[in-house]
């Protein structure tokens, strides 16, 4: 079985995680652990449309931190017994996470939920929503007792 985990650093992706080592037998399950990081947005300035002032650094820091929170949720799969492979990409996480499992050939894609409702819901959206909605594999959401 091919897993794809998509984590954010969160306590939610731990979770996810831990649902992988609860509920598959590491001799038959590869794990990729992805994490996203979202655009740096860009600003309108008097010669028009350009990047926030420290783009660069901003963006090698996203990339930094994601690749540290991929080692570390790779370590403890790995300390379980998987095979594990890592990755972070850049761009908005739906499209991402979905285009991912695809191109991977995933049998599973598992993510956590922050559980948002009502206005914080509709304005941030939910990314396990529209992974479950639009995936061409199977879903599963994982969620911590205080969501």
């Amino acid at each position: 079985m091919r897993i794809l985990v998509a984590i954010d650093g969160s306590k939610y992706g731990e979770v996810a995680i831990q649902q992988i080592i609860a509920q598959c037998r590491p001799q038959d399950t590869e794990v990729r652990v992805l994490h996203v990081t979202e655009p740096v947005p860009l600003f309108t300035n008097v010669q028009g449309i350009g990047y926030a002032p420290q783009f660069e650094e901003i963006r090698a820091e996203q990339v930094k931190l994601g690749r540290e929170v991929v080692e570390r949720a790779a370590l403890t799969l790995r300390e379980a017994g998987y095979r594990v492979t890592t990755a972070v990409e850049e761009g908005f996480p739906k499209v991402v996470i979905l285009d991912h499992a695809s191109q991977w050939h995933a049998d599973l894609i598992m993510l956590g939920s922050h559980g948002r409702k009502g206005l914080d819901h509709f304005l941030i959206g939910s990314v396990s929503e529209a992974v479950a909605r639009h995936a061409s594999c199977s879903v599963q959401i994982a969620r911590s007792a205080s969501n």
